[in-house]
Order: C-alpha cells, then sequence, then structure tokens
C-alpha cells in the first residue's frame, strides 16, 4: 500500500475517533443535564413530605442552570443555539475573518521576531547538524535522490525553443567577438609553456612507427612499383634498411631531449605561436574559419541535437537504478558533510550567515505570512471551519458543561446554606 492512500484513509480514521470521542461527551453532559432536571422535579415535589430534600432541590436547581448556561456558551462558539439568531452567537463563522487578522498579527508580533528566531538559534551549530546529517548514508542517499529528481523537472521547465534562442543570442554573438587566430596562439603558448608538446611529440613519433611498421609491405609495394627495373631483393633490402632507419631515427628524437629535430619541433612551434597571434593573414583565415563555423551552427541544429541527448541521457540515468549522477551526488554530498564536519572555522561562518540571512528575511517578510495567515481563512468556509474547530476543541468544551453542572450544584447548596444561616 501505497503512502499516497495509507495519509488519506489515516486521517479519515483520526477524524472519525475524535467524532466519536465528541459525541460521546455531549451524550455525557446532555445526560448529566436531564438526570439534575430529574433530581430537581424529584426534590420539589417530594420537599413537603421530606424536608430534607430541599438541599437536593437547592444543588439540582443550581445545577440545572449552570449546565444550561455552560450549554449556550458552548454552543453560541460554533452555531445559534436551537437555530435562533440570538446576538453574539455562532461567534467562530461571523468572526472567521477577524480571527484570522487576529491570529496573523499574533504570529507576527509575537513568533516571527528577530529576537525570539536569532536567540533560539544563535546557540544551535546548524552547520555541524547539517554535516552531520548528510555524513549518514541513508541521509546523503536520500538528499542525493532528491536532488537528482529534481533534474527532470528543471529540464521539462526549459523549452526547445528557448534553449534556440539563448544559443543564437548569447552564445553565437559571442564567437563572433573571438579572434580565432590569437585565441589558437594562445592555447598553444599554454601547451608549450606546460612542456605539453613534448608529450604530444612522443606520442606522434609512436604513432608515427607504429604507423610505418604495420605498412612495411605496402611501402615495398610501392616502391616497387616506382622502381621497376631493380631486381624485387633489391627493393626488399632498400625498403627493410629505409624502415629500419626511420624507427632508428624515430627512437633517436624519442630518447634525446636536445636532438636537432626535438629542438627544431619546439622552434617550429614558438614560430606558429607568433605568427598566429601577430600575422595579419593568419587572423584573416582564421576569421573566415570562424564565420563558416557560425554559419554552419546557425543552419545545423546541433544545439538542438546535443540539448535532446543530453535530456535523454540524463532521463535514462536518473531512471536506472544504478543512476550515475545520484551516485556522484551522494559521493559529493558526504564529502561534503566530513570536509565541513572537520572545519570549525567554516562552521562558525556559516552560522553567522544562516542567522543575518534568517534576520534578513524574517524582517522583510513576517508581515507577508501575517497577511498569508489571514487570507488563508478568509478563504475558508465558515461552517466548515466551525465544524472543524469543534472537532478539534469540542470533546474538552463539554468537559466544561460537565463542570458547570456539578460547580453550578456546588454553588447552589453553599448559596441556601448561607440564605438558612441569614433567616435564622
Amino acid at each position: 500500500m501505497t503512502a499516497s492512500t495509507v495519509g488519506p484513509a489515516a486521517g479519515t480514521q483520526r477524524e472519525g475517533d475524535k467524532r466519536a470521542r465528541l459525541r460521546r461527551m455531549r451524550q455525557l453532559a446532555t445526560s448529566l443535564l436531564v438526570l439534575m432536571l430529574g433530581l430537581l422535579a424529584a426534590s420539589t415535589l417530594l420537599e413537603p413530605r421530606y424536608p430534607f430534600l430541599q438541599w437536593l432541590r437547592a444543588f439540582s436547581e443550581a445545577a440545572v442552570v449552570g449546565a444550561i448556561a455552560d450549554w449556550f456558551a458552548v454552543v453560541a462558539l460554533f452555531r445559534h443555539p436551537l437555530g435562533l439568531p440570538i446576538p453574539h452567537t455562532a461567534i467562530i463563522p461571523r468572526k472567521k475573518d477577524e480571527i484570522g487578522a487576529s491570529l496573523g498579527d499574533f504570529v507576527e508580533h509575537n513568533f516571527l521576531t528577530p529576537d525570539n528566531v536569532i536567540e533560539r538559534l544563535a546557540d544551535v551549530n546548524l552547520a555541524g547538524a547539517g554535516a552531520r546529517w548528510l555524513i549518514e548514508p541513508r541521509n546523503g542517499e536520500q538528499a542525493a535522490r532528491a536532488l537528482c529528481a529534481l533534474v527532470p523537472r528543471v529540464i521539462e521547465m526549459v523549452d526547445d525553443d528557448d534553449v534556440r534562442s539563448f544559443f543564437e543570442r548569447s552564445v553565437l554573438p559571442q564567437l563572433e567577438d573571438v579572434d580565432l587566430a590569437r585565441v589558437a596562439g594562445q592555447v598553444l603558448e599554454i601547451v608549450t609553456e606546460g612542456g605539453h608538446h613534448e608529450a604530444l611529440l612522443d606520442r606522434a613519433l609512436k604513432e608515427v612507427e607504429s604507423l610505418v611498421s604495420a605498412h612495411r609491405d605496402l611501402i615495398l609495394h610501392k616502391f616497387g612499383d616506382a622502381s621497376k627495373y631493380t631486381p624485387a631483393f633489391v627493393d626488399a633490402y632498400i625498403v627493410n634498411r629505409f624502415v629500419a632507419g626511420m624507427i632508428q631515427l624515430l627512437h633517436d628524437v624519442a630518447d634525446d631531449a636536445d636532438h636537432p629535430l626535438r629542438l627544431r619541433f619546439a622552434e617550429g612551434i614558438r614560430e606558429l605561436v607568433e605568427k598566429l597571434k601577430t600575422s595579419p593573414e593568419l587572423r584573416e583565415r582564421g576569421e573566415r574559419i570562424k564565420a563558416q563555423i557560425i554559419e554552419h551552427l546557425r543552419t545545423e541544429p546541433y544545439y538542438r541535437r546535443l540539448w535532446t541527448r543530453l535530456k535523454q541521457r540524463l532521463g535514462a540515468d536518473i531512471g536506472s537504478p544504478h543512476s550515475r549522477l545520484q551516485a556522484y551526488a551522494r559521493t559529493a554530498l558526504t564529502a561534503l558533510g566530513n570536509g565541513l564536519l572537520q572545519d570549525r572555522v567554516m562552521q562558525q561562518r556559516l552560522n553567522s550567515w544562516a542567522l543575518k540571512v534568517a534576520e534578513t528575511l524574517m524582517l522583510a517578510h513576517r508581515h507577508q505570512v501575517s497577511l498569508l495567515i489571514t487570507d488563508i481563512v478568509k478563504s475558508w468556509d465558515a461552517k466548515e471551519v466551525s465544524k472543524k474547530l469543534e472537532l478539534e476543541i469540542g470533546k474538552d468544551l463539554q468537559y466544561i458543561r460537565v463542570n458547570g453542572t456539578l460547580v453550578g450544584g456546588a454553588v447552589g447548596v453553599a448559596l441556601h446554606a448561607l440564605t438558612l444561616l441569614v433567616l435564622h
């Protein structure tokens, strides 16, 4: 059974239990009133024969008055007693809007005050508590799942036309301002300064060696086509020597950091960097290439294909029981929790920031909270509000009726005793 089915069923059950308790208390209070009426009638009729029943009559008489008075007071809160439009009754339905406004004002000025909130949060290490919560495996997994669940919703909120518009308005104009030749020169300069071009050269040497070794027969065939008048064994000898020499040269360049060819390669890279940054010809060529790229991007919907593929992959990954994105998020959140738990200074900064944010939000929006409460209460149906409130507090109010009956009877006996003392 799912939570969606359990929740309403449990709520209905609780409401039914409350109605049953309220009904029992009403029956008890009403039965007590009927009992007092019966005692009053009996004691009044039998008092001439049994004078001591005057005490029972005094008790029951006052108890009836107290019970009726409290019944009227309790009923008047929620509806007109006996359906009669008596002034100052049905208080809750009639004053619903005023009650909502008063409740909102009360919450605003007694709860949502910076002093109340800041005073209670000042001694709480919110950042530390959050970090300890995150490092718990189940909590980290739950948080990661919640974050990943937001991704499809956010993606669905973005329209494909909006992506196209953003790409054409934001990305392509930025490309138009790019000096392609200068950027290429800067990239090569960074590669050269970091020594990465040496690794690229070594990789290229290995690839050339592999290529030459793998295609020795093809080289021999092409050499034989070019030298038709030499014997095949001569061609094979020459090609084998050529290939061996080339491989040895590649090894020499790879093993010697000061090899002339390696130095010439580095010098050529530096010359190319300088030309890319200063040569008008290369700059003009770069502008032509850039214009072709931009025009191609405008006519071919690469961005739409990329966006569609991104949505598909994210959706498939999040829907998978072994989601990589969720695993990454869980790892990141756990690392965040561990790091924050060990960094006391960062905890203090985050706590201070949270207090400032809470104070700012409280000052800026507490009146809006008050208005929200007022508007929500105004939108409620008056009769429904009255029923709900009676269901919640009606059981306790029936105790008032019971207490009123008993207290009224006790007061009646006390007044009767006082009367006898005064008269005698």
